[in-house]
Order: C-alpha cells, then structure tokens, then sequence
C-alpha cells in the first residue's frame, strides 16, 4: 500500500485539532463490496488493533474527541468531509477510503451520497468523548496525554501510523 495522504491542521475557531499529529488519509484501502462492504472494514480494523465500534455517519457539526484518536472507514459512498474546524479544509472522501483523526481533530459532514455509510474504530484502552466546545487547558492536557497506538488500523504492526505518528 502506499503512504497515506498527511494533513497538519493547527487550532482553528476553538476546535484545537493536533499540534503535533497529522490526519492521516489512505485512499482506496479495503475493497468496499459485496452485501456488507462495511464487514470487511470492521474485519481488518479488528485484525490490526483498532477495535470497530458503531457504523452509521458523521454528524453534521463540528466536534472532535479529546480522548481518544479516530479511525473512519468509508464502506460506502462518498461524501465532503470539513477537517479542522470552522475554517476547514475539505477532503472529499469514497468507499474504500480510511481517515485517521488524531486526538482534538475537528470534524463534520459537509454534504454526501444517500448511500454513504461509515464503520468508526478507535484504539484498544482508550474512551471516546464528544466535544463541540472550545478546549480549556485541561482538554488540551488531554488530548495531549492520548498516546500514539502501537499499530496502524489498516496495516497494523508494519503499517504507516506508528511512523508518521513518533
């Protein structure tokens, strides 16, 4: 596989995103097909250490977790997705495509296909929150103290992740 796509974003319109961790984007990851494309995501996303936990959308405001890092798996559709807050850059996403949101990284639906449909994985050990409000210092400690998981949720032990995220 290749490398991922990276995308830096600092704080942005009290979303604080990651000062020291890029979104990562691997486009065309896993075959999304056949009955249940999003089967295949929660399969590799388990076999490399990032358990699945919900599949569904992504709202349609900005939010951001501060204690936990994100995996998306787009197992069907597309869709324009706002990274970083109210001034956000845009990333147009399709089935197949993963998206890893480091810890505070701001995000929102922007518009998609009525067959959009996405698995959400996170880190073994670690909790997600749901947060839309700007962070105090003790959600920056927060996000800050998030560690860096030992795999990649696409490649797992040998994969990208642990690299680009040292």
């Amino acid at each position: 596989m290749s490398e991922p796509e990276t995308l830096r974003l600092a704080a942005n319109g009290g979303v604080p995103n990651n000062p020291r961790l890029p979104v990562l984007i691997y486009r065309a990851a896993i075959a999304a097909e056949g009955d249940d494309p999003a089967a295949a995501f929660e399969a590799r996303f388990a076999a490399c250490g990032w358990p699945p936990q919900w599949r569904g959308g992504v709202y349609e405001h900005h939010h951001y977790h501060a204690t936990a890092h994100e995996t998306l798996g787009i197992a069907a559709g597309k869709a324009r997705l706002a990274l970083g807050g109210p001034r956000a850059a845009t990333v147009e996403v399709a089935a197949g495509d993963v998206v890893v949101l480091p810890a505070g990284t701001g995000h929102r639906l922007i518009e998609a296909s009525a067959d959009f449909h996405v698995v959400g994985a996170y880190p073994p050990g670690t909790e997600w929150d749901m947060r839309r409000e700007a962070a105090p210092p003790d959600v920056l400690a927060a996000i800050a103290a998030v560690p860096v998981p030992a795999t990649d949720p696409v490649e797992g032990a040998d994969g990208p992740l642990p690299r680009l995220w040292a």
